[in-house]
């Protein structure tokens, strides 16, 4: 990962802490691209002691539920940088009640998909001038209950955090596999990943500590953090990789989707959507 640039959404914890520390040890220059001043502050700290002080990892604030915020930060990374080499879509959020971003999106649908929609579309110019721009996009097994509600895609009525959860987990995957479409024919790659089980903070309320117990008592049956980011690793430095664009991996290779996740006419209406929702047309 000599000379690569590699971005991480939410990189102050979980995987994409783990992820960040292990692409810095492969030698990548790392943007920690984080929300909280203070949170990230922190986890440049630690990536830092973790792989050496001389480490090329830097901090870089990013809200994905704000299109101002990711508009800002795809601002500053251009100014200072002339290509991407990974972006790694780590960032999700999952919460127990209905909440909304600054721009009145559902906040699952909101970050998980339409934060890293933009943020993903407002890189391709830097991503297309890498010998081999990559995409990670860190998606879930949930996408299996999931399905797209035209109707009410931001979940007003009957609001439950698997609907939400699992609708934000299938348009990671239908994103993907529309984004490796339109990159055909160039030099860029895109691919999602199931990480399994992981204890993060995940569904942990920093607020109330909602979860906090539940979390405790499963821990013993999750993987770390730096297990869980073993696959989102592989796809964004192993070679192995190269040419291989539009997959969900599992396990470090490729797995079954769901049905609707491979409908095609779904991904493009998503796409058409998305582009309406975040302002791109």
């Amino acid at each position: 990962m000599n000379d690569r640039t590699v971005i991480v959404t939410s990189a102050n914890s979980g995987m994409g802490l783990a992820t960040t520390v292990q692409l810095a040890r492969e030698g990548a220059h790392v943007i920690m691209a984080c929300r909280s001043a203070e949170r990230g502050a922190q986890a440049l700290a630690e990536a830092q002691r973790l792989t050496g002080a001389a480490a090329p990892i830097e901090l870089i604030l990013c809200d994905l539920g704000s299109l101002a915020g990711i508009h800002s930060f795809a601002e500053q990374f251009s100014a200072k940088f002339a290509k991407l080499d990974v972006l790694v879509n780590n960032a999700g959020v999952v919460t127990i009640k209905r909440q909304m971003t600054t721009d009145g999106f559902e906040a699952m649908m909101g970050v998980n998909h339409l934060g890293h929609f933009l943020l993903t579309n407002l890189l391709l110019p830097q991503l297309l001038l890498a010998p081999e721009g990559r995409v990670v996009t860190v998606s879930s097994g949930a996408h299996k209950v999931g399905k797209i509600d035209w109707s009410d895609p931001y979940l007003t009525k009957g609001f439950s955090v698997w609907r939400g959860y699992g609708q934000s987990k299938l348009a990671n995957i239908l994103f993907t596999k529309s984004l490796a479409q339109r990159l055909k024919g160039t030099n860029a790659i895109a691919n999602c990943v199931h990480p399994g089980a992981v204890s993060t903070n995940l569904g942990v309320s920093r607020e109330t500590g909602f979860g906090k117990l539940i979390h405790t008592v499963l821990r013993p049956f999750f993987q770390t953090s730096a297990e869980g980011a073993r696959t989102a690793i592989h796809l964004a430095s192993s070679p192995e990789v190269t040419g291989i664009s539009g997959e969900y991996f599992y396990k470090l290779k490729p797995a079954k989707v769901s049905a609707l996740a491979q409908d095609t006419a779904l991904a493009d209406k998503l796409w058409a959507w998305s582009e309406s929702e975040v302002g791109l047309r």
